[in-house]
């Protein structure tokens, strides 16, 4: 049995469910891999943790493998975890367009994907992003719409979108891609080169074994949640499932097969990426995402 690491974005959540659905099926250990999975700590880097080799595998936020590939690492993402941008900006009710955001407050959490995310929504919707004043609130958007103290954040839309709207009834999401910004896989399943070269049939076998979770999830949303749950009981069983059949669309999204990050398909992605400023070079989507190991997986399930 082949011994493996995968380390998550995030704590586990909703969009990890399909991983936590292959584990309980124990599609790794048919396929030879026995792989753990790890929530990151506080002070977790996954791209050190990658080109360590301490572990081989992690889901990073498609703007970060771009950063770090600008910064020399050769990362490759390998499969698409969600096919639609997450990224939104939350606004309160009486603003029913990001465009009237100008001259109010938006609380950022101080990444910079953040910024690109609240100019690239304000400008697609016809206003001018540099009349919108910021405020760095950290990741507490929920409590800071809550109470008023900004009139509107950046968030993501299947998750805080959903816990804004449970004390709001009547707040506005308004997602990236609806906005102007092209359809783009936000969370990427990244290796190294040197895990390609070396270990092909292991990326292979990790990729087929969560290709099938994730299928396994779009077709029974409540199995993928009890599997989550199960194995994070601290995470409320309602509240997952809720997140879980919002997110169910964008798995596979417009994407031909799940997992797809076909290169040519994420160029309009990489001209997005350097026009609002989060690289100052065009990303190379040929180099940086390979797809041979998704399209495998799902021609052989499909």
């Amino acid at each position: 049995m082949t011994q493996a690491s995968l380390v998550l974005d995030f704590t586990p959540n909703a969009v990890h469910s399909g991983i936590y659905l292959a584990m309980a099926r124990q599609y790794p250990q048919k396929q030879g891999v026995a792989l753990h999975v790890h929530a990151p700590g506080a002070s977790t880097d996954s791209v050190k943790l990658l080109l360590s080799g301490r572990t081989q595998f992690a889901i990073l936020d498609i703007h970060d493998l771009a950063i770090a590939r600008e910064q020399g690492n050769d990362l490759v993402g390998v499969m698409a975890i969600v096919q639609k941008p997450l990224a939104a900006v939350i606004a309160l009710p009486q603003f029913a367009s990001p465009r009237d955001l100008e001259g109010r407050t938006v609380g950022v959490s101080g990444l910079p994907s953040d910024v690109a995310v609240l100019r690239s929504i304000v400008s697609g919707a016809g206003g001018n992003p540099d009349k919108v004043h910021q405020l760095t609130i950290g990741f507490n958007a929920v409590p800071n719409l809550i109470a008023r103290k900004v009139d509107a954040a950046t968030a993501f839309w299947n998750d805080e979108g959903l816990a804004v709207h449970d004390r709001i009834r009547d707040a506005h999401v308004f997602r990236l891609d609806q906005f102007g910004a092209p359809e783009y896989p936000e969370l990427v399943l990244t290796v190294t080169r040197t895990e390609i070269r070396k270990h092909p049939q292991l990326v292979g076998k990790v990729v087929d074994a969560l290709v099938h979770g994730y299928q396994d999830t779009e077709r029974n949303a409540a199995a993928g949640a009890n599997a989550l749950t199960k194995a994070v009981p601290s995470l409320d069983r309602a509240t997952v499932l809720g997140q879980l059949v919002v997110l169910l669309p964008a798995f596979k999204g417009n994407a031909p097969r799940f997992g797809d990050v076909d290169p040519a398909r994420l160029e309009p992605w990489a001209a997005w990426e350097k026009k609002f400023g989060l690289v100052k070079q065009l990303p190379d989507t040929r180099a940086m995402f390979d797809n041979r190991y998704a399209r495998a997986a799902s021609s052989a399930t499909s």
